[in-house]
């Protein structure tokens, strides 16, 4: 396969990952603001989902004040945001026009019209009503994409490709949910196991679609380290860090050669501190340490993978 074709293929799934994950982000800050406690402001309650995205001076250059309608609008339908989710969506679009010939006609129709559709929300104050309706269509959208795709295209390198970036994006934003809630949102003393603690985690695990995973598996209160070690541990949790990797290495060693063995090495490793990792061990070093360290080297996965393979402008 071209390695134009495959970096178009490999960034499009990114794109809409990351569109998906940006509404989770802002269904469970809307959420959690719901129930504000007397130590936060506004400011405070919103600022983690800039963190979470990474945009934090870049936002701060382009508005004068933190709010809830200002944030609302930068991580959904700023377009000078590169992370929002309006430029995600157009950005994934543009990578599915571009290689139309790779991909079923169900698939390029779905992510066309998709983008179509979106124009429905534009000029629309979703701080003030439609929030969690735009936020579930967006979701709703991105699951019918992979749906599509997954029932349609021949399993061949151009899956892979579509796969592997839907792995590495969703992996990345899975730690950087857990790690804002865990360190910047971590309780007063006072606070820690009380209404207000308990309803963001249940807020955290509904944002990623694990709240009745964890009450079937767990069965019990929510506790912080059970939720760590369902998101990251578990690998029959689909959006976990584990599940993830354990899809990564699968692809890599399918799509890797002799020549290529520094991808697949990297996720290997990865892969293998979360199969033998312990949930103990993780809290005792430090969750937010081994979050942090996870980003990078799932972000260096990342950059081998488009210098071994893609090898081309960066999408």
């Amino acid at each position: 396969m071209l390695s134009r074709t495959a970096n178009h293929l490999y960034w499009m799934a990114r794109y809409i990952e990351r569109a998906e994950n940006m509404a989770r982000i802002l269904d469970v800050t809307a959420n959690m603001a719901l129930v504000q406690s007397e130590s936060m402001s506004e400011a405070d309650l919103w600022q983690p989902a800039l963190e979470i995205s990474g945009n934090v001076e870049h936002f701060e250059a382009h508005y004068k004040e933190l709010t809830a309608s200002n944030v609302i609008h930068y991580l959904a339908m700023d377009p000078e945001n590169p992370s929002s989710i309006y430029s995600a969506l157009q950005s994934a679009r543009e990578n599915a026009r571009s290689v139309r010939v790779a991909m079923t006609s169900e698939t390029w129709e779905n992510i066309n019209s998709l983008w179509l559709e979106f124009g429905q929300f534009e000029g629309k104050n979703l701080a003030q009503e439609g929030l969690r309706e735009f936020c579930d269509w967006v979701k709703a959208r991105s699951h019918l994409f992979r749906g599509v795709s997954f029932g349609t295209m021949l399993r061949d390198d151009a899956f892979q490709f579509l796969r592997l970036g839907t792995f590495i994006e969703r992996a990345d934003n899975t730690a950087r949910l857990l790690d804002v809630k865990y360190h910047l949102l971590l309780p007063n003393q006072e606070e820690v196991g009380g209404g207000v603690d308990y309803y963001e985690w249940s807020a955290l695990l509904r944002s990623v679609s694990a709240f009745q995973a964890y009450q079937k598996i767990y069965n019990d209160t929510i506790v912080p380290w059970r939720v760590a070690e369902l998101l990251v541990l578990r690998k029959d949790m689909p959006r976990s860090l584990h599940a993830c990797f354990d899809e990564i290495t699968v692809i890599l060693k399918g799509l890797t050669t002799a020549r290529h063995v520094e991808c697949k090495r990297i996720a290997g490793e990865i892969n293998a501190s979360l199969l033998y990792g312990r949930m103990d061990h993780i809290f005792q070093n430090g969750l937010h340490e081994f979050l942090t360290e996870f980003i990078d080297r799932n972000c260096h996965l990342g950059q081998e993978i488009q210098a071994t393979f893609l090898n081309i402008y960066a999408a």
